[in-house]
């Protein structure tokens, strides 16, 4: 049995992280189903908090492992799915903004595979990667927000769009730097650690 404390599974951030994940499913039903737009955005504020708290308390109680270091990013990738497949059904942002930005995740995903052949693991996320992250999870409550024409949503709209185009290219950037990564990984010998 493994004592290092990078191996634990059961760690509050953990919890978190399988709690975000769960979540995912009653998020589409609420917005897809019955499109009870209010308790989706309930549930996708809740996420995003849950994001943030997990990671803090991993810092704060040394509860950082392997396991949510897969499970965190695993729930933001997710959730951005998700919630862009959902918004594109209900006409809220259009189908060729959600094709870009999953055509930048299957692009980094399938570095992955290649990157593990050669001996290295995922991708180590940047601060770039988590502003983008950052703004577009802000960016959906708040496009959810802006739906209808309450004065509340008029308010919404515009910081939805600004969280949005800059999330967005956010997300595009962050992408162009992994395959920049992925280049250079690829180039060194198999077997040769990275500097």
């Amino acid at each position: 049995m493994s004592h290092d404390p990078a191996d634990r599974l059961l760690t509050i951030p953990n919890a978190l992280s399988v709690l975000r994940l769960l979540g995912v499913p009653l998020f589409l039903y609420l917005l897809l189903g019955p499109h009870a737009d209010g308790w989706a955005l309930v549930v996708l504020v809740a996420a995003g908090l849950s994001d943030w708290l997990d990671g803090k308390i991993a810092r704060w109680l040394d509860q950082a492992s392997k396991l949510g270091a897969l499970l965190d990013p695993a729930a933001d990738r997710l959730y951005i799915l998700a919630t862009l497949v959902a918004f594109v059904v209900r006409g809220i942002v259009p189908w060729w903004v959600a094709a870009v930005l999953v055509g930048r995740e299957l692009v980094v995903g399938l570095c992955l595979p290649v990157l593990r052949s050669r001996g290295y693991g995922p991708f180590e996320v940047n601060y770039l990667g988590k502003a983008a992250t950052f703004n577009l999870l802000y960016a959906f409550p708040m496009l959810l927000l802006a739906q209808g024409t309450s004065t509340a949503a008029q308010v919404a709209r515009p910081v939805a769009y600004a969280f949005m185009v800059w999330g967005g290219a956010l997300y595009l950037w962050s992408g162009v730097l992994y395959v920049y990564q992925f280049t250079l990984a690829v180039r060194r010998r198999p077997g040769v650690a990275p500097a």
